[in-house]
């Protein structure tokens, strides 16, 4: 498996409403986009099973959605509506924006507002578009817990070379020492241990777990 990823932060809804002018508020369309995290094609069937159950009065389900290390599994219905004008486009926000093991299920109720080839793709683009970035993204990083404990007396040069190297503090335990713990990427492991090692001059025994994934805001990723 792949040693980070982006996906969707949450599962969550996007809502937008077209109408037809400002004069005429009778007639409006409404897309709904529902995104989801999956694991699996069978996770991604029952999002948009469940998603359709509760809109069987909407003109359309459109969903999209990519799984794999490679994004190797893709799918795309347009439900109804003229070929490529739906499912395409939405497939084509999840892949924009990298996302990956994600479901989108674009609900359409119509009000009577026809909106040509080029308008639907342009609102299915622009609703995944939108509802990815209203719900957000975050990195899926392969991490490592690292404990290690110091003398009061470098904790906090030792709090500072973390801060320069946009390294954070996951846990702190005082005692008679100060035992500190980071989540540490995978391919960066070495190199940091490494540098922390020499900031302490060699007095540095860590302690390493076992490899997991973690979400990490996507500006935090160390310099080391």
């Amino acid at each position: 498996m792949s040693e980070q990823y982006l996906t969707i932060q949450q599962t969550g809804n996007y809502t937008n409403t077209i109408k037809k002018s400002r004069f005429i508020t009778h007639k409006k369309s409404r897309f709904i986009t529902h995104l989801a995290r999956i694991k699996d094609e069978d996770d991604a069937k029952a999002v948009i099973a469940q998603v359709s159950k509760e809109n069987t009065k909407a003109t359309h389900n459109v969903f999209a959605y990519v799984l794999g290390d490679t994004n190797q599994i893709q799918r795309a219905s347009d439900n109804g509506e003229p070929s490529g004008t739906a499912g395409a486009p939405t497939l084509e926000a999840l892949l924009q924006h990298d996302l990956r093991d994600v479901v989108a299920v674009t609900t359409r109720y119509f009000g009577g507002i026809k909106l040509g080839a080029g308008g639907l793709i342009r609102a299915y683009a622009g609703n995944a578009n939108t509802a990815i970035e209203t719900i957000g993204i975050v990195a899926r990083i392969k991490q490592k817990a690292v404990t290690f404990t110091i003398p009061y007396a470098d904790f906090d040069p030792i709090q500072h070379f973390l801060t320069t190297n946009h390294l954070s503090i996951a846990n702190t335990d005082y005692g008679t020492a100060v035992t500190i713990t980071l989540y540490l990427d995978d391919e960066h492991l070495q190199a940091t241990l490494a540098a922390l090692n020499d900031f302490l001059n060699g007095q540095f025994s860590p302690t390493i777990g076992a490899s997991q994934y973690r979400e990490v805001p996507l500006s935090t990723k160390p310099k080391l």
